[in-house]
């Protein structure tokens, strides 16, 4: 298997550096072939250094951190040592293919902009979740990097979305949905409708219309469903409550005498659903437009969530999705790949 580093921010997230570490060491034994830079204070890493199998990661040190309550972008361009933006300079270097964070999903985005700057044709990053939809993988974007969207950004993301569903999902053709309050054209606020009509002329996707969010749970209609970042993030976020409701209420009836073997078949299937969607246990988004490999995950994670999103990095590596998306967003050929701008000059 092809070697692969991977730059992992052991400051973000709620069991940051712990629980990020133990996700680094148990993906390190998972796939020997991944090498794994943890980046944060010295003094972590002095710590850490005492403990069992740290022979499995190699540490750079970033003596900052930025915290969930502050402004991203000010936060990334004024804390030079931050342990993101290390760690997005790591692959702007090449000392790392890619890199990984639980900790603010706008300063990952913006200190991957900052260091690695854009695929030619993208003019904003989309993060790209994969969701265990009934039917099979449904691939949701924009899950929260750019809360705003444009007609073109909503565009770039169909066409990213679906080249990203050919590398990841290995799909030809994968059918891409324009998420709306309705499956009828015509349906939704005016951004919508307008992005429904450039989305039905593009080349080289297959536009199957509007969908709604149900169709993100269930599948069936599109492999592929485009919204901003602001509906995506909230749409996800509500699926996962809505699974933790329902598994909470199968577990208070689990001692009722009433309880049959058709209830514990149902228990059973709703609790691999749970962990399905657990963002405390699934793996990150890719993301999509930046010029290198970023996976963003979910601030309340755990170990296995942590190796898991390592996982999808090494694996949007290996597969090459930066050149795959390159390549789709400029079939001609014609454009250079993106030049990223020196770290702490404006993406």
């Amino acid at each position: 298997m092809r070697p692969v580093r991977i730059a992992l921010d052991i400051m973000g997230g709620d069991f940051a550096p712990e629980g990020i570490v133990d996700g680094a060491l148990r993906a390190a034994r998972q796939d020997p072939a991944v090498r794994i830079v943890l980046v944060g204070r010295s003094d972590v890493a002095a710590r850490l250094r005492s403990g069992a199998d740290t022979d499995l990661v190699d540490f750079v040190d970033a003596g900052e951190q930025i915290g969930m309550d502050e402004e991203p972008v000010l936060a990334v361009r004024s804390k030079r040592h931050a342990s993101v933006r290390v760690a997005a300079s790591l692959v702007r270097s090449g000392e790392a293919d890619g890199f990984v964070s639980a900790g603010s999903t706008g300063a990952t985005v913006a200190a991957a902009l900052l260091a690695l700057g854009r695929i030619p044709g993208m003019s904003r990053a989309g993060l790209a979740v994969v969701v265990p939809a009934a039917t099979g993988p449904v691939i949701l974007l924009d899950a929260g990097a750019s809360p705003d969207a444009s007609v073109d950004a909503l565009r770039q993301l169909a066409v990213a979305g679906s080249a990203y569903a050919t590398i990841r999902l290995g799909l030809p053709a994968p059918r891409v949905g324009l998420l709306a309050i309705g499956e009828e054209p015509g349906k939704g606020d005016e951004l919508r409708k307008r992005a429904y009509d450039v989305l039905a002329g593009q080349d080289g996707i297959h536009f199957v219309g509007n969908v709604e969010g149900c169709d993100v749970a269930t599948g069936g209609r599109a492999e592929v469903i485009v919204t901003d970042g602001f509906t995506g993030n909230v749409l996800l976020k509500g699926m996962e409550g809505a699974v933790v409701l329902a598994t909470a209420h199968f577990a208070a009836v689990a001692d009722d005498p009433r309880v049959n073997d058709v209830d514990g078949i149902l228990r059973g299937a709703l609790a691999e659903a749970a962990n399905s969607l657990d963002p405390g246990r699934r793996g990150g988004g890719v993301l999509l437009g930046v010029n290198g490999v970023v996976v963003v995950t979910h601030g309340a994670t755990s170990a296995e969530a942590i190796a898991a999103s390592i996982a999808d990095a090494a694996d949007a590596v290996r597969s090459d999705v930066v050149a795959g998306l390159t390549a789709a967003m400029d079939p001609t050929g014609s454009a250079a790949r993106a030049t990223a701008p020196r770290v702490g000059e404006p993406a």
